[in-house]
């Protein structure tokens, strides 16, 4: 389950949709996720690697979108013990300064090599994307959410 939901998620990120400055980040949500509730599963290797290949997909600077994954996973596995006593909203308000950090990290270096200013739809992407991690939390969590109620009526 983990590792399909990130790969099914993979394969909708090389859709062109991304080009858009707004766009939210599935991938990162996704795996950031997975780094909070399965981290021996899903790691900072996972984010780099996954990182990797978004650059190359995206043509861009190599190893900004992987340096930008790393950071989101390092944070969601330092808060990871934390996260797991709120529920997903509070998880979300506490990913919103992680993924606004990686993000802002990563357009000082695209700015700073292309010597101009993207402007601020990083933040409302990154915003975006922490505002989906409720839907993503209760996305991810339905097929497990199956096996535990089928528990707990047989006992």
């Amino acid at each position: 389950m983990v590792w399909g939901s990130v790969l099914l998620v993979w394969l909708i990120s090389l859709l062109p949709w991304r080009l858009w400055g707004q766009a939210p980040d599935i991938l990162i949500l996704v795996i950031a996720f997975w780094c909070v509730h399965e981290p021996r599963r899903i790691g900072m290797v996972t984010a780099f690697v996954f990182g990797l290949l978004m650059d190359v997909h995206d043509a861009g600077v190599l190893g900004g979108n992987a340096l930008s994954y790393t950071l989101v996973a390092y944070g969601a596995v330092i808060l990871h013990r934390r996260l797991q006593r709120f529920d997903l909203l509070s998880q979300a308000m506490h990913m919103l300064p992680i993924f606004l950090v990686a993000r802002l990290v990563t357009i000082l270096i695209k700015a700073w090599i292309a010597g101009k200013w993207p402007g601020w739809d990083w933040a409302v992407g990154a915003a975006i994307t922490a505002a989906l991690w409720p839907v993503a939390g209760w996305l991810l969590h339905l097929p497990t959410r199956g096996a535990d109620d089928a528990e707990s009526a047989s006992v």
